[in-house]
């Protein structure tokens, strides 16, 4: 939900501030499959076509975006820095990159065929996170028909969000004790960043209509949710409970979503870059001015501030669509980074589902630290003080690991053959061959 979840004390002499805030939109490269789609196209519909749009390869500066968000995303449930979310608002980017090309997709196929094929894409990996934490929430000994917060018939039917999340899954927000392997706020750190799957499906399912809303009243349509969430936020509208929370995230993130199909229309480029800019900075600017007389208990967190973050991601959106330049290949320095940006596109959804449950993971491994025989007093202390530190080392090998555990299911769901580490590098080597072959066999 749009709300951040609260600072947890973890074991180990250490606390860690968790936020429910998202990553990117599952929109992934692809590898070969049976429609001659070549690794690094788009796994989903949209993807492909974004890559016959650019002459059948990625944009390379909307994947950079992509992984961008995902590290902060990480980075931000690891340390609960508030001024990342003014930094790089990761949410409203990825929202706006989804919307585009959800646009791109809706021009060339039928609504339900684009809404399926994302809804197909989106649900097998979804539903191998949720067995796991299903599994160890029973084991746990949470009974859904007795929780007080989700007891009775209707919190067993509300399990049905982990199998397809038109709402908010239930979960316990303690189990367990505290000496247990895992804190007892585990649940609400793992499974409440699936709020983000709620919104994205919602937004898949209602993009038919927002698209012919738009082009027929554009300005109406994109500043639309910016007035629903004045209206909540001001609570001249008021919807309580988790439609409540559901209706916010939709409000707040809309507006981005819009704008990824106004680029995507063209609507975008047809306004002067000084005006866009004029206007965005504005926008930002009364964003942060809405936020410095509404700050929450984290302070500068966007996420606890739901018109702060609509309007301050809103116009950080339209600079970078307006400036964003078109890369085939990465250009200088980032070309380093090549392999790793075409890894966390492909496994996108992976390291959005795991990536709490695994930070939480590096608790009771660092923890095995202090029985060490030679750990003494200064030894345990210096570890106390470096504790976000290693957890910090230790996320990033787990997330391989998952990567490479759950990751291929992605693949399934995409319709291809499972690979284990998709990075790019068969791609490269057919391109290469390519090109060699095309030498050899062009006339002398």
């Amino acid at each position: 939900m749009t709300n951040p979840m609260p600072a947890y004390p973890i074991s180990g002499g250490a606390e860690r501030a968790e936020g429910a805030e998202e990553a990117a939109p599952f929109a992934k490269p692809v590898g070969r499959d049976g429609d001659g789609n070549s690794e690094g196209a788009g796994n989903s519909e949209g993807d492909r076509d974004h890559a016959r749009s650019r002459g059948g390869g990625r944009d390379r500066y909307l994947d950079l975006l992509r992984s961008l968000a995902l590290v902060r995303v990480v980075v931000y449930h690891l340390f609960g820095w508030a001024w990342l979310t003014v930094l790089f608002p990761s949410m409203g980017v990825m929202f706006a990159l989804a919307g585009a090309l959800m646009a791109r997709s809706l021009d060339r196929r039928p609504p339900w065929k684009v809404i399926r094929g994302r809804v197909r894409r989106l649900l097998p990996p979804l539903w191998v996170f949720s067995a796991a934490a299903l599994f160890l929430l029973f084991a746990g000994g949470w009974n859904p028909g007795e929780d007080p917060d989700h007891g009775g018939t209707w919190g067993l039917l509300s399990l049905a969000n982990y199998v397809f999340p038109l709402g908010a899954p239930p979960f316990p927000w303690h189990i367990g004790g505290e000496g247990g392997l895992l804190e007892a706020t585990w649940p609400v750190q793992a499974v409440g960043p699936l709020w983000y799957i709620r919104a994205y499906l919602w937004f898949v399912i209602g993009s038919p209509l927002l698209l012919w809303a738009f082009r027929r009243a554009p300005r109406a349509t994109l500043l639309a949710p910016l007035a629903l969430t004045a209206l909540l936020t001001t609570e001249i509208i008021r919807i309580p409970g988790e439609t409540g929370n559901a209706v916010t995230d939709f409000a707040v993130y809309g507006g981005c979503w819009i704008l990824g199909i106004a680029h995507q229309e063209g609507a975008l480029a047809r306004v002067p870059r000084y005006l866009a800019v004029s206007l965005s900075t504005t926008l930002m600017a009364f964003g942060l001015w809405w936020a410095s007389g509404h700050l929450g208990p984290d302070g500068w967190d966007l996420n606890d501030i739901p018109l702060a973050q609509a309007t301050w991601s809103l116009g950080f959106v339209v600079i970078l669509l307006v400036y964003s330049p078109s890369w085939s290949e990465l250009p200088g320095r980032l070309a380093k980074w090549d392999k790793l940006i075409t890894l966390s596109n492909n496994r996108a959804v992976t390291i959005y589902l795991w990536h709490n449950l695994l930070i939480m993971a590096t608790v009771p491994l660092i923890d095995q630290a202090y029985d060490f025989p030679f750990m003494d007093e200064d030894m345990m202390s210096a570890l106390d003080a470096t504790y976000l530190l290693w957890m910090t080392v230790l996320v990033w090998p787990l997330i391989a690991l998952m990567i490479l555990a759950v990751g291929w299911v992605e693949d399934l769901a995409a319709g291809r053959g499972p690979r284990l580490w998709p990075d790019g590098r068969r791609a490269g080597r057919r391109s290469r061959l390519g090109t060699a072959r095309t030498k050899r066999n062009a006339p002398s």
